[in-house]
């Protein structure tokens, strides 16, 4: 398992469309991978499930995967929020 924290730099948080771009970054690895922010974790490969967590601009959440590149996702999924989705 690897876990990684992050802040959200983006001020709309996970929208739609920065959501979508997370959820399909995440189906690219066979890992299972969990978004964590405060005391709810959800599937990070579910767009229903990111976007019900209800994530805004400057939030910290933590990144959780657990599987054979399991490192590799964790590290692409946080640089990418860290990007700040290109907005």
């Amino acid at each position: 398992m690897f876990v990684k924290d992050v802040v959200v730099q983006n001020q709309v948080g996970l929208h739609a469309r920065p959501a979508t771009f997370f959820i399909q970054k995440a189906n690219e690895f066979k890992a299972s991978i969990w978004v964590e922010k405060e005391e709810r974790r959800v599937n990070a490969k579910s767009l229903l499930g990111v976007l019900s967590l209800g994530i805004v601009g400057n939030t910290p959440i933590r990144v959780i995967a657990d599987g054979a590149d399991e490192e590799a996702a964790v590290e692409a999924l946080v640089k990418l929020v860290e990007s700040g989705f290109a907005e």
